[in-house]
């Protein structure tokens, strides 16, 4: 590989960040499977493969919009639904300690500041939680699944393949947004899938091209130095 291609794998790598604000672009569905093709070389355990993906569009899109916004209104409203959607199992941890719940904390306050969301204001940050929903309006969601008779570290192995979707797509001049934030849902999910009883949701990308315009586009997360995560034996 020349110099010039490793330059342009990192490019595509490191200009990756999630975009909260999408145009109203179609994308093109050849350009979908083959980020899809590209993506599907990512490594798994003994070669188990076990993602499948669920591209949706159209008409399916927007009835998964409004069901689910119509259950994220409801437990915003009556908190006790919540106990109705709980994920499959826990992406964060029960209990939060530094510097990880520091680090969120950066997050979201940068996130909302930049939209001008203060603290206590419970309207605007339910409005930006429902924009999850509504997937920023990208015109593409990509649902993610694995067989619940697998294991961990088959979670780990469509984690790998997500990524290359991701980067895939930046390569070709797409941007993206992976949400956990739908796994609450699963079950109105699969349903309008219509995925089998064994699947289980992993995770939400949202698709399309972004809009370059909005000012929740220009946030970007930082990421710590090496030599603050890395440990060198000799």
């Amino acid at each position: 590989m020349s110099l010039d291609q490793v330059k342009l794998v990192d490019q595509a790598i490191t200009s990756r960040h999630s975009v909260r604000a999408f145009l109203d672009q179609a994308v093109d569905q050849q350009t979908i499977k083959d980020i899809l093709t590209v993506a599907s070389r990512a490594p798994s355990g003994t070669n188990t493969q076990p993602w499948k993906v669920y591209v949706v569009t159209g008409q399916k899109r927007q009835e998964m919009i409004d069901r689910v916004c119509k259950a994220q209104l409801e437990v915003s409203q009556n908190p006790e639904l919540a106990k109705q959607y709980t994920e499959t199992f826990a992406y964060y941890p029960e209990k939060w300690i530094s510097p990880f719940i520091d680090r969120r904390r950066e997050n979201g306050w940068g996130l909302y500041g930049l939209l001008n969301i203060q603290k206590g204001e419970k309207e605007k940050m339910a409005a930006q939680q429902l924009r999850n929903y509504q997937l920023f309006d990208a015109p593409v969601a990509l649902y993610f699944t694995v067989n619940k008779a697998m294991g961990v570290g088959s979670k780990m192995d469509i984690s790998m393949m997500i990524q290359n979707v991701m980067i895939a797509a930046k390569a070709r001049g797409l941007d993206t947004c992976p949400q956990a934030a739908w796994n609450h849902f699963h079950p109105i999910v699969l349903d309008v899938l219509n995925a089998p009883d064994d699947e289980e949701l992993v995770c939400t990308v949202a698709l399309g091209y972004a809009d370059p315009q909005h000012i929740v586009n220009t946030f970007i997360t930082p990421r710590l130095p090496v030599e603050e995560f890395t440990v060198f034996l000799d």
